[in-house]
């Protein structure tokens, strides 16, 4: 455990990105998956479940794609409660006409993979129990095996698909391409005070708070050295990492300004960006 550790209920909140076409996002994330829109202003639509916002889209016509090979968001992870929810989101993405990147048993969950209208990719996945979990010494063990739908789409209960997605939905994780590896940790570990849970994964890295999985991994899978792409692309604009704790975030910030790291505090919230330029909020919750 780092010596600056945030409070093990540290967790993601939500995910705000930026989209070129507002209403077509809305559609997507409304038929697709499931989510409701919780509110709009000044070009934003918050997207949830039960009321709570999960994604806030900032519709930006003008933005630039993402260049390939730069750093940025490889993806942010719906976790829904149960595995019969999965079930509903694989059979409302098959209703919707989806097409998966990919599915995947990563042993401490089950995941589905897809791209929404932007390109931006997505992780939907339920967590098997942590006491499934297997570990080698401190490292928690994962994997990327082939998911068995037929067997998810089992537990898929009557009219489930048709609904909202269940309340208690809520982003579990964020996945980002960085430029390195060993600058990536010392940022989220050393300054910030997440934990490594998993770093034998080929070119990637995982980190939590909690003992969880991962909250955030990075990866260098666009290449040693990916450049950042162009300010205000397609993409993540920011994701928030909500401590519960008004003490964490000041003591936090301190640790992020002592650092180096230019920080902008507002309103119990400290915006800042990663050694890749990805950004992030802390607060309290």
């Amino acid at each position: 455990m780092s010596e600056a550790a945030l409070p093990s209920a540290t967790r993601i909140g939500a995910v705000h990105l930026v989209v070129r076409d507002l209403e077509r996002s809305i559609e997507f994330y409304e038929g697709a998956l499931g989510l409701e829109e919780v509110g709009r202003s000044g070009g934003v639509a918050r997207m949830g479940a039960g009321g709570q916002a999960l994604l806030h889209l900032r519709g930006e016509p003008e933005a630039p794609p993402r260049p390939p090979g730069t750093t940025g968001l490889f993806h942010f992870a719906i976790l829904v409660p149960s595995r019969p929810d999965l079930a509903a989101s694989l059979a409302r993405l098959a209703a919707a006409g989806e097409r998966l990147t990919g599915a995947s048993d990563h042993l401490v969950s089950e995941a589905l993979y897809l791209r929404d209208p932007d390109g931006i990719g997505i992780e939907i996945y339920r967590d098997r129990p942590p006491s499934e979990w297997a570990y080698d010494g401190e490292e928690i063990r994962m994997a990327s095996l082939p998911l068995d739908l037929d067997s998810i789409l089992a537990e898929l209960e009557p009219s489930a698909a048709a609904k909202p997605v269940a309340a208690g939905t809520r982003i579990g994780h964020v996945h980002l391409n960085v430029a390195d590896i060993a600058a990536s940790e010392r940022f989220y570990c050393d300054v910030l005070g997440l934990d490594v849970t998993v770093r034998s994964y080929p070119g990637a890295l995982f980190v939590s708070a909690g003992g969880y999985h991962h909250h955030i991994g990075v990866n260098t899978w666009n290449g040693e050295g990916a450049p950042s792409p162009p300010e205000g692309s397609v993409g993540l604009e920011r994701f928030e990492l909500v401590t519960g704790d008004d003490d964490a975030v000041a003591q936090a910030a301190g640790r992020l300004a002592k650092s180096g790291v230019p920080v902008e505090q507002r309103d119990g919230t400290v915006d800042a960006t990663d050694p890749a330029h990805n950004g992030f909020r802390l607060l309290a919750g």
